[in-house]
């Protein structure tokens, strides 16, 4: 039996649309991979929180590692050496970052889990607004995250001494 020709042009257009939808799929999981890294960058220092508009620019890096469902984040410059550990969620072409356990029950005034904050049980958005529709209160500040198209990641690390802000670029 011979193939008719129309028949294997179909086929063929018929497994090139399966292709090309299956390669378009969007992935719901956070790949560390995008996020883990090298930043390199500036950091802005306020001399103090009670101060006016001083700040000194230094250059700074960055490196983000992952460890099970969270990340760690250690930032150094010329006298400037910290690290946090960090939550991520994701948010359309961003991944936010959101304290952790004691770090966040210390900012927020209540441990995570405690419930919904904000009297809004949502099953829809991203993982970022589910996060902030469950755990916080409207107004609540944050701290930065990762601009996943442009490579970038920002954050502020509050300090006693003043809060020092990260900016830089994934190498």
């Amino acid at each position: 039996m011979k193939a008719r020709p129309i028949n294997i042009w179909k086929f063929l257009i018929s497994i090139t649309v399966i292709i090309f939808l299956f390669s378009c799929e969007k992935s719901d999981d956070l790949n560390f991979n995008d996020i883990t890294g090298t930043y390199t960058g500036t950091l802005i220092s306020g001399i103090s929180r009670k101060s006016s508009n001083a700040e000194l620019i230094k250059p700074a890096t960055v490196v983000v590692t992952s460890f099970g469902n969270q990340i760690q984040v250690h930032c150094f410059a010329e006298d400037f050496d910290t690290s946090v550990i960090l939550d991520i969620y994701d948010h359309n072409d961003n991944v936010m970052v959101c304290l952790t356990e004691e770090e966040f029950e210390n900012m927020y005034g209540h441990m995570l889990g405690q419930g919904n904050m904000n009297g809004n049980m949502q099953n829809n958005g991203t993982d970022w607004m589910q996060h902030l529709n469950n755990e916080h209160l409207i107004g609540d500040e944050h701290f930065g995250g990762f601009n996943m198209q442009h490579h970038a990641f920002n954050y502020t690390f509050r300090k006693n001494n003043g809060d020092f802000h990260f900016k830089g670029l994934k190498n």
